[in-house]
C-alpha cells in the first residue's frame, strides 16, 4: 500500500514536473520576440503609413456643396414615410389590481402627433 502510494506521489510530481518546464519554456521563448499583435516600429514599414496618409489628403480635399439638392432627379424622389398614428394609451399602472382606481390618462396632444407627419407640398 505504501508502495503504490509513493508510486503515485512520484508520478504526479513528474507531472508537476513536466508542465512547469513546458511553461517555463513557452514564457521564456515567447519574451525574447515580440508577440503576434504588438506594434512595432521599424522604419523600412512605410508603405503602410504613406498609404493611411494619401488616404487621409484625398478625404481632406472633397468638398460638399449644396448642389445635388437643387438637381432635377433630387426633385422627383418621392418621400414613403408613413404616418405615425397615435394609439390609445393603457392604464397608469399596469401592476396594479385590476379592481384599483385608475385615473384618466392625459390624451396625446394633437402638436405631438404633428412631428411625426410627412410635410406636405
Amino acid at each position: 500500500m505504501i508502495a503504490s502510494l509513493l508510486r503515485s506521489k512520484i508520478a504526479i510530481i513528474g507531472i508537476v514536473i513536466v508542465i512547469a518546464g513546458g511553461l517555463w519554456y513557452g514564457l521564456t521563448s515567447s519574451s525574447s520576440s515580440a508577440p503576434a499583435g504588438a506594434l512595432t516600429s521599424s522604419g523600412s514599414d512605410t508603405s503602410g503609413d504613406q498609404s493611411i496618409v494619401t488616404t487621409l489628403l484625398t478625404l481632406q480635399a472633397i468638398t460638399l456643396s449644396g448642389t445635388i439638392f437643387s438637381d432635377p432627379t433630387y426633385a422627383t424622389l418621392k418621400d414613403f414615410t408613413t404616418a405615425i398614428v397615435p394609439e390609445p394609451v393603457g392604464r397608469t399602472d399596469p401592476f396594479a389590481s385590476i379592481s384599483a382606481p385608475t385615473t384618466a390618462t392625459p390624451s396625446v396632444s394633437t402638436k405631438s402627433a404633428q412631428l411625426f407627419q410627412p410635410v406636405k407640398k
